[in-house]
């Protein structure tokens, strides 16, 4: 089972998948780039607390090319903004659990990735935008 997905600088070499399971999520993700509607059917084996499971549930039902903010997932679930906010960036598994379609309160960014640096945040923008055409 898929039990995470790292992005990569540019600067780094890609690595050739290893196994079946490996060139299936390449091949998916691949789909995903050429169609942001693709819809993932990979075996997954992510592990969190109660919360961040239900947390990236809820993610996972935001359709692609829509966004939710922190504070309407927080709402739906009886929790925080910033708990939200916290689970999403521990998201094992991104762009198949699409953490990035879950945005700052008036449409902003947010974090990303536990992060607020460039790298991670072109990346988010680059995936809202491939999933708005």
């Amino acid at each position: 089972a898929v039990i995470g997905i790292e992005y990569l600088p540019k600067d780094r070499a890609p690595v050739d998948a290893m196994g079946p399971l490996a060139r299936e999520a390449v091949r998916q993700i691949r789909a995903y780039l050429s169609d942001p509607r693709h819809a993932f059917d990979l075996p997954c084996a992510i592990r969190g607390t109660p919360h961040q499971m239900a947390v990236w549930q809820a993610i996972s039902a935001i359709p692609s090319g829509k966004t939710r903010t922190y504070g309407e997932l927080a709402a739906s679930l009886q929790s925080g903004a910033r708990a939200v906010g916290a689970a999403c960036g521990s998201n094992p598994i991104p762009v198949i659990v699409p953490c990035h379609r879950v945005v700052a309160a008036g449409g902003g960014i947010g974090g990303f990735m536990h992060s607020r640096r460039d790298f991670q945040l072109d990346i988010m923008r680059w995936l809202l935008a491939h999933e708005a055409r």
